[in-house]
C-alpha cells in the first residue's frame, strides 16, 4: 500500500510568508521513501506527524522557487544521517543544482556531496530508486522546473508541479490513477506560469484519474475555498476531486481512501 501525506497544502508568496497553510510538501510512503517539494516548516510538520526524516530514502525538488526547496538541506542531512553515511538520493530540477542565472543553486555544494546520488532530472528523464519515476514538462518562471510521475504496484501517481496550462502537461500525464494539481489561483483568477481552477479542470476532464487532488493554495484560492474549487471541478467533470487539507493522508490500494493523520506528540 502506499500513503500520500499531505505536510503542507499552501503554496505561493502570501501563503508562504503568512503560513496560512502548511508549505511542507507531501511524504510519500510506498517503495521507496520520498519528500516531494520540502518547503518552509517541512521539519515541524514531520515532527508533529511522528514522521523521522533519518528514515528518508529518496528527496525530489521540482524547482527553486522557495516554497519548494527551503528545508531540502536539512532533509538530505537527515537522508545521510548527518553527512556520516553516504546515502540517500536527490532528484531535482536543473535550477535547483546548477542555477539558471536567474533562479538556484538551491542545494550548496557541501549538502550536493552528502547522498549517495544526485540526479538532475530534465523532463522525460526517468530513473530507478526501487520505483520508476519520470520527470514531466512544466511551464513556469523557473523554466527548468518540472513534475514527476512515480510508477508505483498500485499504479501511477502524477504530481504536476507549478505551471501554467499546456496542451503537453495534459498528454504526458494521460493514464494517471491519481493527480496531484498544483491549483494556486481559484475560479476566474488565472496569472501567467500557474493553474487556477478552471485550468486545474481541463487537465482533469481529458486525463480522467480515478482521483484528482487539489493543493499548493495561494492565499486567494485559500480566502475562496479550496473546498468549493474542488467541489465545482467534480461537478464539471464528473471526476472525483478533492482539496487536500494538512496532515492528509490518501492511500492507494484497491481503492483509494483518504485520512487526517493524527499528530504525535513526544515528550
Amino acid at each position: 500500500m502506499t500513503n500520500i501525506t499531505f505536510l503542507g497544502t499552501g503554496g505561493g508568496r502570501f501563503a508562504t510568508i503568512y503560513q496560512t497553510r502548511s508549505t511542507g510538501g507531501i511524504f510519500l510512503d510506498g517503495t521507496r521513501r520520498m519528500h516531494i517539494d520540502p518547503g518552509p516548516g517541512t521539519l515541524l510538520r514531520m515532527k508533529q506527524l511522528g514522521i523521522k526524516p533519518t528514515d528518508l530514502d529518496a528527496v525530489f525538488i521540482s524547482h527553486s522557487h522557495p516554497d519548494h526547496y527551503t528545508d531540502a538541506e536539512v532533509l538530505i542531512e537527515a537522508m545521510s544521517r548527518g553527512g556520516l553515511e553516504k546515502r540517500g538520493i536527490v532528484l531535482a530540477a536543473e535550477s535547483v543544482i546548477k542555477g539558471d542565472g536567474k533562479f538556484g543553486p538551491a542545494i550548496s555544494g557541501y549538502h550536493c556531496s552528502l547522498p549517495e546520488v544526485l540526479k538532475i532530472l530534465l523532463p522525460g528523464d526517468e530513473y530507478d530508486l526501487g520505483v520508476r519515476v519520470k520527470a514531466t514538462r512544466s511551464f513556469h518562471a523557473d523554466f527548468t522546473t518540472i513534475g514527476l510521475q512515480i510508477f508505483e504496484r498500485e499504479g501511477m501517481i502524477a504530481y504536476v508541479s507549478d505551471t501554467e496550462l499546456r496542451e503537453e502537461v495534459i498528454e504526458q500525464n494521460m493514464g494517471a490513477r491519481i493527480i496531484i494539481l498544483p491549483v494556486t489561483r481559484p475560479l476566474g483568477e488565472r496569472i501567467k506560469g500557474h493553474l487556477c481552477t478552471e485550468d486545474a479542470a481541463k487537465i482533469v476532464e481529458a486525463i480522467r484519474p480515478e482521483l484528482a487532488i487539489f493543493t499548493h493554495f495561494g492565499l486567494k484560492c485559500i480566502r475562496e475555498g479550496p473546498n468549493l474549487q474542488a467541489e465545482w471541478t467534480w461537478k464539471k467533470t464528473g471526476i472525483k476531486t478533492i482539496a487536500a487539507v494538512d496532515s492528509m493522508t490518501i492511500s492507494m490500494r484497491e481503492e483509494i481512501t483518504a485520512s487526517r493523520r493524527v499528530g504525535v506528540q513526544k515528550r
